[in-house]
């Protein structure tokens, strides 16, 4: 699959707003935070850090936000794929590229992000692809506080 990176636009951000991911995988659902939400869906907020991915049919398949931390030298990302391409070993390709992407475009030392402790199938991904854990910590999120682990990626 091919992988295209573009800045996200209203269309596409009212699209990822209306995914919905099966249980328990719908702790991911937009909806289920709202802050997050109103971000997605506002272009003012959205800024430069949200990008859109397109295959090459066209459609869109995913989503990355990047958001610098200069003081450290790394870049946080976030990543969503769309919820009918879950589970199906495209994790792997889909996050490369994002990282591929990202060093061209921001050129981190180091890449890091946080990712919800119950969704051992992300973790996998994430530990294949040579992030480690840092640390383990809890965030305010979807009404209430949840478990997440937080990775770091060098280069």
């Amino acid at each position: 699959m091919h992988f295209i990176f573009k800045p996200m636009n209203d269309d596409e951000a009212r699209t990822i707003a209306a995914w919905h991911y099966e249980p328990p995988y719908d702790f991911y659902d937009m909806n289920k935070d709202l802050e997050d939400l109103k971000e997605l869906l506002d272009a003012c907020k959205r800024t430069d850090a949200y990008f859109s991915v397109i295959n090459e049919n066209d459609e869109l398949i995913g989503f990355f936000t990047f958001s610098p931390q200069p003081e450290q030298n790394l870049l946080e990302i976030e990543l969503g794929l769309r919820p009918d391409l879950t589970g199906k070993g495209l994790g792997s390709a889909f996050l490369e590229a994002g990282l591929t992407f990202a060093r061209d475009a921001f050129a981190p030392a180091s890449f890091a992000l946080s990712v919800a402790t119950f969704n051992k199938r992300a973790i996998r991904t994430y530990l294949h692809a040579g992030f480690r854990p840092r640390d383990i910590f809890m965030q305010q999120t979807n009404g209430s506080q949840f478990e997440f682990l937080r990775m770091i990626r060098t280069g």
